[in-house]
């Protein structure tokens, strides 16, 4: 009898060593459990934080805008203006810097700076005048590139039936003033004009494409129309005199070559007595008698305004359409209409 009560307490201590372990184990498991979930919820935690940082940080973001401007003169001078003061009131002076370049008129060089900038890998390539945005266009498939002062996109760009967006990552503003209305505006001032000589630079291909359209809208008219193309400053005087020899009148188109070499024309034409009707303000101002202006600050200035959109992320550079000149203004050079005697029509402004 002792014995067997030897033996049932043996194994009832044995049985409660056992339930002691299996406790203490389930215990241990039980607390890596709960370490494990804390670590999984801790970045849990950091990926809640982390949109209001990328929030905060691109409110603070500094952009690098790279301008490529093909040459000097008052037209391109006021659109860059325009379009640096749209950036700056817009995003404020500290969010915003400007590298600004110069290619002195030489295409080739603006294939240098837009290069230079991919390179620099700026935020945006703002290209002030045709062969600007082509060379920008052809340095960078993914930079987003506004142009600015272009006259026609479709052909700057190589696009047929060009429908108004560009797509990609080209987008921008616009120069060209109804070409239908300076038609008119020839015939108003000189009704009685047989010849119209058309001066551009063989360069400039969106020169070009005003000079045919403004050519087919004279000849309807009834005028002899005839082209005059130069290839640079060099030529330009013999191809200017040329074309006074020819005309009554002259037309000449936006074109960035002309207007940086009105002196030349107007020394050739002014003594002569042959008027200019210019494309854009100035030239005009520089050569000739009578244009439709437009205002080249307020088109940078919406450049600049398409620019922070698609920096800021509120707008797709693919999807937005190119902008153009709002209203334009007839104005008149009262120092050569002066000298050449010629009665202003009603409802022009005299260029200041």
């Amino acid at each position: 009898m002792m014995k067997k009560t030897i033996a049932f307490l043996l194994a009832l201590m044995m049985a409660l060593s056992m339930a002691a372990c299996g406790a203490s184990g389930q215990q241990e498991t039980t607390g890596q459990t709960a370490a494990v979930t804390e670590e999984t919820q801790a970045p849990a935690g950091e990926e809640t934080q982390a949109p209001a940082e990328e929030t905060q940080a691109s409110a603070d973001q500094v952009y690098t805008v790279g301008i490529c401007q093909l040459v000097t003169h008052d037209a391109l001078d006021a659109a860059t203006q325009g379009f640096q003061d749209a950036l700056v009131e817009i995003l404020g002076e500290d969010r915003v810097t400007f590298d600004l370049q110069n290619a002195a008129g030489d295409s080739n060089t603006c294939a240098t700076i837009a290069n230079g900038f991919v390179s620099a890998e700026v935020d945006l390539i703002m290209a002030n005048a045709t062969p600007a945005l082509q060379a920008a266009s052809a340095a960078t498939a993914d930079i987003p590139i506004l142009g600015t002062s272009v006259t026609e996109y479709g052909v700057a760009m190589g696009i047929e039936n060009f429908s108004g967006t560009v797509g990609g990552n080209v987008s921008g503003t616009s120069d060209l003033a109804p070409l239908t209305e300076q038609a008119d505006m020839l015939q108003t001032w000189f009704p009685d004009a047989k010849t119209v000589g058309l001066l551009y630079c063989s360069g400039e291909a969106n020169s070009k494409y005003q000079v045919d359209t403004v050519q087919a809208l004279l000849e309807e008219k009834g005028y002899e129309c005839k082209q005059f193309a130069f290839v640079d400053s060099n030529d330009m005087p013999a191809v200017a005199q040329e074309a006074c020899d020819y005309s009554d009148v002259l037309y000449l188109p936006t074109d960035n070559a002309v207007a940086s070499g009105t002196d030349i024309v107007d020394a050739i034409c002014r003594p002569a007595g042959v008027p200019i009707i210019a494309g854009e303000e100035g030239i005009c101002a520089g050569c000739g008698v009578a244009t439709l202006s437009i205002s080249y600050y307020d088109l940078g200035y919406a450049t600049g305004e398409m620019a922070a959109q698609i920096l800021t992320g509120e707008a797709d550079i693919s999807t937005m359409p190119v902008g153009y000149a709002g209203e334009v203004t007839p104005k008149y050079n009262p120092e050569i209409c002066e000298e050449l005697g010629l009665t202003v029509p009603e409802g022009y402004v005299a260029i200041g």
